[in-house]
């Protein structure tokens, strides 16, 4: 059983049903479902890659596989697979489910490997989290497999800057529930006035900031077009870095009211992790780390 790449909502975490994601890259996509016969989708649509790159099939079904759309993006699933199982005479039966499994904690210069262990250690169960950390995010997905439970809302197409005006708007629909948004630098910079919403409305957000001063994320999808053989020309690169100025979110944040604090190590990210989840109202992490990819 998976989801799309970008599920708009996921129940993830302890005692959630075991399902995986379609891998983003569209090779290890094609590779996880290439030996289907068939491909049931339910409140899905057929498959394909998140973007197009040269030699490599959008489509991700198998050629051999029986794709059979059961219900669509409107239909009541629930009611669609209690038939299906009548229908089928099929016995009930406990499902799979996530057991509780939370990562150790990083130590030293922090890198995203550290910011997402630390997430998945200290977050509160039922927290809504809000994904737009781009390349950053592949970490936090994996440690918080086997986190307390939680929903995660994702992204669904190919613009940037959804992250935080979702964030407003789930601390919005849930107050009683703490919102965890995740942002690249990048994408913050698109939507940054949500932060004046946040404390004019005093919702209970804690923004995470994974500051690369890069946007890694196109720079690894120039790679994967081919051109110029990968690399970009030092024009082209220039654009794809967050810098010169730096960007000070700290300083961004408190002036739209925002208390907002900046951490370069594992343990200052832990510190001020356990704070912005035992305490209420919206709160910025300027969390500096490397880019990585991969």
């Amino acid at each position: 059983v998976s989801t799309d790449v970008f599920p708009p909502r996921m129940a993830r975490g302890e005692g959630s049903a075991v399902i995986d994601r379609l891998p983003y890259l569209a090779e290890l996509a094609l590779d996880h479902i290439k030996d289907l016969d068939h491909l049931i989708l339910l409140g899905a649509q057929d498959p394909v890659s998140f973007f197009a790159y040269p030699n490599v099939p959008s489509r991700m079904a198998p050629e051999q596989a029986n794709v059979l759309q059961l219900a669509g993006p409107d239909d009541d699933i629930d009611a669609v697979l209690v038939a299906l199982a009548d229908r089928l005479g099929a016995d009930a039966h406990e499902a799979d489910t996530v057991a509780l499994a939370l990562p150790d904690l990083g130590s030293g210069e922090l890198d995203v490997d550290g910011v997402a262990r630390a997430i998945a250690h200290y977050m509160p169960q039922d927290t809504v989290v809000v994904d737009e950390a781009n390349t950053s995010g592949i970490f936090v997905n994996m440690y918080t497999a086997g986190a307390r439970a939680h929903d995660m809302l994702c992204l669904t197409g190919g613009a940037i800057g959804y992250g935080l005006p979702a964030a407003v708007g789930a601390a919005i629909a849930c107050p009683d529930r703490k919102v965890l948004s995740l942002e690249a630098d990048g994408s913050a910079m698109y939507t940054l006035q949500a932060l004046w919403t946040m404390a004019r409305e005093n919702l209970d957000v804690c923004v995470v900031i994974f500051n690369n001063r890069q946007y890694a994320i196109l720079q690894l999808e120039f790679a994967r077009t081919g051109a110029r053989g990968g690399t970009p020309g030092p024009k082209a690169a220039s654009t794809l870095e967050i810098g010169n100025p730096d960007l000070d979110f700290v300083a961004l944040a408190q002036g739209m009211g925002v208390q907002a604090t900046r951490a370069t190590t594992a343990e200052e990210f832990n510190a001020q992790f356990v704070e912005a989840m035992s305490s209420k109202g919206p709160r910025l992490i300027d969390a500096i780390v490397p880019a990585r990819l991969g």
